[in-house]
């Protein structure tokens, strides 16, 4: 698939919504890419349908993602983060009509168990998952998106004391 004919650096950022959900032991989930030959990690994402909110977008995209949004919402970001994608990927991905990312985080607390999370759904995103501390994430994250993920961790640093 081609990229089409707008410039990489003039493309949009894509509307999406991050998810830092947390479990009781104020561990952040963590998933691995199935599309990802190197061994990258990531907190759930996705897109924002046309006219639909943040909080709804989250609340689907944990049930495609990870089989169950039985969460409460605690927090969500106040600005929208933007990180942008390698261009080489960026051509190839959403038939390269965006440059990046535009994200609202929202910030979960898992009020289930963990039998509940079922990766292997109709569109599996990850090949396996695990709760992790929040800081350890940055690292196991694709390095454009480490930036990120550090002002998340930034932002929800109450929650996780807390």
């Amino acid at each position: 698939m081609t990229a089409p004919n707008i410039p990489y650096d003039e493309r949009p950022y894509r509307p999406c919504v991050g998810i830092f959900l947390l479990n009781a032991d104020n561990l952040v989930f963590a998933g691995q890419r199935l599309d990802n030959r190197a061994e990258a990690w990531q907190m759930p994402q996705g897109g924002i349908d046309h006219g639909e909110s943040v909080h709804d977008a989250c609340l689907r995209e944990m049930l495609e993602e990870i089989g169950t949004n039985t969460a409460t919402v605690l927090k969500e970001h106040e600005d929208w983060l933007h990180y942008d994608i390698p261009q080489p990927l960026a051509d190839r991905l959403w038939h390269g009509q965006y440059r990046g990312q535009r994200q609202k985080w929202v910030a979960l607390r898992f009020d289930g168990d963990d039998s509940q999370i079922n990766i292997d759904t109709d569109e599996p995103e990850f090949g396996a998952w695990k709760w992790v501390a929040p800081a350890q994430l940055i690292d196991m994250a694709v390095p454009f998106k480490r930036d990120v993920y550090r002002e998340v961790m930034t932002s929800f640093e109450s929650l996780i004391t807390s």
